[in-house]
């Protein structure tokens, strides 16, 4: 089953018939030193850091993945108004990256 998952408060063409609930998505990945240090070397020259973006990418598509599989157990047809919300967790020794997604879970009609 597709869940559309969209960040505005309606889908194109479709009328909410329903409104199940807020569904919530989440990921927390952890960085390795390797792309810390790396990263500390791109924060003195600049750049971008290429470890960092794919691991957000990462986070990030787990976290809709989640939200889509939470809506499907409410028996959803997609999930409306997400907003995704970024954290760095941690201190010198560990970094953590969270990324939360949420929305409301719709039937449409």
């Amino acid at each position: 089953m597709t869940i559309t998952v969209t960040t505005t408060h309606a889908v194109e063409g479709r009328k909410i018939a329903g409104y199940l609930g807020i569904v919530t998505g989440e990921a927390v990945m952890g960085t390795n030193f390797v792309s810390d240090w790396f990263a500390g070397i791109r924060d003195v020259f600049g750049g971008r850091s290429g470890s960092y973006q794919k691991l957000l990418n990462r986070a990030k598509d787990q976290a809709v993945a989640d939200l889509r599989e939470r809506a499907v157990e409410l028996g959803a047809d997609a999930v409306v108004g997400v907003d995704l919300d970024y954290q760095v967790i941690g201190g010198d020794e560990k970094t953590l990256l969270l990324v939360v997604a949420n929305g409301t879970a719709v039937k449409l009609g």
